[in-house]
């Protein structure tokens, strides 16, 4: 099996790939009905794990971990892998969704946005195989409910689960679940149900080309993520330039969960 090597951010060990190696690691996974799971991982991903060391063992005891934003990418270049480029999570879902073949399962969203999301890849993959979907409500759900939605799930037989709910709820969803689920493959892939249904504007290619998306997406919803943008990101560069020059060390903690997982694997990460 091909296991990508990784670079220490924060303490989070990122995958340096691009998304030819995601698509190949992850159809090796369907193929060996390996049971992986993958975190798409941007700044505030990475500003949040900090806060919550349970989050931060469940991003790196993922398959995967992608660098999502481009502030990712150029720590990665600096790091020597100059071949990693932006895993962006609604190209991963598209670059996925266009691979023959393998059965897809949609949880999350409103049920709106999660019918438009389906209309919208059917129509652009003529031979994407729905095999079901699934719009939570905005409550927990009861033990039954719990019960009946991973029937439903494991029943469709699916290939891959996607996880719209926003971090980190979807991230302790697949923690939860993922024992219980006879699902090769689970990817949380945040804003990515709003951006391919069409219910949010995506930021224009030159702007998430040169890491301006963020500055899309306040003046898009300032009261929503003003505080994502005005304060973690200036938080995330300092946190960053520490690690850099020496000044602070994060350690990759991980709850090894994952029979698959090693401490190779884990010391591959080594430290910017």
């Amino acid at each position: 099996m091909t296991t990508p090597p990784s670079f220490n951010v924060l303490g989070i060990g990122l995958s340096a790939i691009d998304i030819p190696m995601a698509l190949m690691v992850i159809d090796q996974w369907i193929a060996h009905r390996e049971q992986r799971y993958v975190c798409v991982l941007n700044v505030h991903c990475l500003v949040e794990s900090r806060r919550n060391p349970p989050l931060r063992q469940i991003y790196n005891g993922a398959g995967l971990r992608t660098p999502d934003g481009m502030p990712l990418v150029w720590l990665a270049h600096w790091h020597k892998q100059p071949t990693v480029s932006r895993v962006y999570g609604p190209d991963l879902m598209l670059a996925l969704c266009g691979v023959p073949g393998y059965r897809h399962f949609l949880y999350g969203g409103s049920e709106i946005a999660l019918n438009a999301l389906a209309a919208n890849l059917e129509r652009q993959f003529p031979g994407f195989n729905l095999v079901g979907k699934f719009s939570p409500p905005f409550r927990n759900l009861t033990s039954s409910e719990d019960e009946q939605t991973i029937a439903l799930i494991n029943n469709s037989q699916a290939d891959i689960v996607w996880i719209g709910l926003g971090t980190p709820r979807q991230d302790f969803w697949i923690r939860d679940h993922r024992a219980q689920l006879n699902v090769p493959v689970l990817i949380g892939v945040g804003a990515a149900f709003d951006f391919l249904s069409g219910h949010k504007p995506q930021a224009p290619h030159w702007m998430q080309r040169h890491g301006f998306e963020w500055l899309f997406r306040l003046l898009s919803e300032p009261r929503r993520l003003w505080r994502r943008y005005l304060i973690d990101n200036p938080l995330f560069l300092l946190m960053a330039l520490a690690q850099m020059l020496h000044l602070r060390r994060y350690e990759i903690e991980q709850a090894i969960e994952n029979k698959h997982d090693t401490i190779e694997s884990l010391e591959s990460a080594g430290n910017l």
